[in-house]
Formats: C-alpha cells, sequence, structure tokens
C-alpha cells in the first residue's frame, strides 16, 4: 500500500471523489488498497454470495466505505456484513462482520492496524481468510486467533459460513 498524495486531503474531498480502484482515508493522507487478484476475487465472490443466499434478511456488501475514526479515518474492509442498511451512503457505524482477504502483497502490519481500527469502531466479529493458505481468522481486539472447525459463526445472531464455500475455485 502506498499513499496517494503529500498533501493532506480534507474528509469532505476524500467523500466526494472517486478513486479508482477506490482508495482509504488515513489523517489526512489517500492510502491506495492492494488489488485483489483472483484467489481474493474468488473468495471475496464467494463470502458475498454465500452469506446473501442464506442469510437473505442481512446486507453484505464488498468494498463499502467505513468510517472507524470520526473525521480521521475511513477503511475499506473487503466485505461488510450488516443487519439493517444503512442510511448513508457509507457506514457511519462499525460492520455487524467486518472482513479482509489477505493479498499476496499485503504486509501483516497494515491489516493489523485495519483490523484494531475496526475492533476500535465496534464491529463485534472481524474475520480474516488467507486464501493461498486455505485458513481463517478471528480478530478479538488483541489476537488473530485461527478457525479450527469447519465454519467461521458469529453469535447474536448466529451467521455461520463453511470455509470450503469461501475457498472453492
Amino acid at each position: 500500500m502506498s499513499t496517494k498524495v503529500d498533501a493532506p486531503v480534507s474528509v469532505d474531498e476524500y467523500l466526494n471523489t472517486d478513486y479508482s480502484p477506490d482508495c482509504e482515508y488515513v489523517d489526512g493522507a489517500i492510502v491506495e488498497r492492494n488489488v485483489g487478484d483472483w484467489l481474493h476475487g474468488m473468495a471475496q465472490g464467494n463470502i458475498v454470495f454465500a452469506l446473501r443466499r442464506r442469510y437473505p434478511n442481512i446486507k453484505v456488501v464488498p468494498e463499502v466505505r467505513v468510517r472507524t475514526v470520526p473525521g480521521r479515518r475511513f477503511r475499506i474492509p473487503d466485505v461488510s456484513v450488516v443487519l439493517e442498511a444503512p442510511e448513508t451512503d457509507i457506514l457511519e457505524t462499525a460492520p455487524f462482520i467486518a472482513i479482509e482477504i489477505l493479498s499476496k502483497d499485503d504486509r501483516m502490519s497494515a491489516i493489523l492496524e485495519k483490523l484494531e481500527e475496526y475492533h476500535r469502531a465496534g464491529a463485534p466479529n472481524i474475520w480474516v481468510f488467507d486464501p493461498r493458505r486455505k485458513k481463517a481468522f478471528t480478530f478479538d481486539g488483541h489476537r488473530l486467533v485461527e478457525v479450527e472447525g469447519k465454519e467461521i459463526i458469529t453469535e447474536a445472531p448466529e451467521i455461520r459460513l463453511a470455509l470450503d464455500e469461501v475457498f472453492q475455485k
């Protein structure tokens, strides 16, 4: 990931500018995200499709801006799950599930920074998928925990996602 501009950018300018691909906003800087490759894209599509099919009453969207630190930071999870549609174009509150899918060029320090922001913003469930290693993790605010079973699951409400659905090609 790299910073796209040197001069600080206002929140209004960020929110009213189209970036291709979309970028994140971190303390006045526009930060490029790693563009996913084939495995990343397949996992992302599989997650969105499986959750939408199984849970038609929740909202599952790829790559929507989420305000993680008011006035300072906006991140873009690979997939966001919300229990009700927002009233704004961006998510002003943390999603019920924030999902990151690792790309081969991701740096762990950058990923952990994003996960910590999701946690501090109030996301009760943070999932990380590694399509190359076919592994899934949850993040509890302090550490990544590998999913040992065949599913990753939330509570209240319970949402289940089979790992073989995520990693199918």
